[in-house]
């Protein structure tokens, strides 16, 4: 009886099996061969699966992204203020807990620069819409429950890229000395200026 291979699972766990190496190595220097040896199949199985390299790492993104988004939610669920939303949304940028999405979304985010793939283009435009308005949501509660100016919405864009804007500056020029630090700072201040004073 011949056996019947989940396909869909196999990509994931060729994907999955090869994530720590894409991390210490980087998708540039990493070969067929490595990820082929990492993942205990052949060079062809590979090939069978995804078409180069790239869609590796644009497969290990998508499936860390959906288990982030799963954890962000219930640890927002835990919170009560929408400033501690906020700082809990922007941990992603320097927790070590997501040191290793950071560092599969920094070549996810070089690959998606140097090339204009359609369909990563598409999947980031999702992504960024999809924490964008999970973000503003946050926001827009905070202004309905009175803790917030209703101003605040006109900054949520601003706010939202503050955070991705210092992580991708320090990631290129190590200018930043404690990210965390800068980022708290910078939301702390913000929320000196919305928040309704009582």
């Amino acid at each position: 009886m011949a056996i019947i291979v989940d396909k869909v699972q196999k990509k994931k766990d060729i994907a999955l099996s090869c994530k720590a190496l894409v991390v210490s190595k980087g998708i540039n220097v990493l070969t067929i061969a490595q990820i082929a040896k990492a993942a205990g199949v052949g060079k062809g199985t590979i090939y069978e699966y995804f078409k180069n390299k790239e869609e590796i790492v644009f497969e290990i993104i998508n499936i860390m992204k959906f288990e982030h988004s799963q954890k962000l939610a219930h640890q927002l669920s835990q919170l009560k203020s929408t400033k501690e939303m906020v700082k809990k949304f922007s941990e992603f940028f320097y927790s070590n807990e997501e040191k290793e999405l950071r560092e599969i979304y920094k070549e996810f985010i070089s690959l998606s620069l140097m090339n204009s793939n359609p369909e990563m283009m598409a999947y980031q435009t999702q992504c960024f819409n999809n924490y964008y308005g999970w973000f503003t949501e946050i926001l827009q509660e905070g202004v309905n429950n009175g803790e917030l100016r209703a101003e605040s919405i006109k900054l949520a864009r601003g706010i939202f890229v503050m955070g991705e804007g210092m992580f991708i500056t320090n990631s290129v020029t190590h200018s930043i000395e404690n990210l965390k630090e800068e980022l708290e700072m910078f939301i702390d201040t913000i929320f000196e200026l919305l928040e309704v004073k009582k």
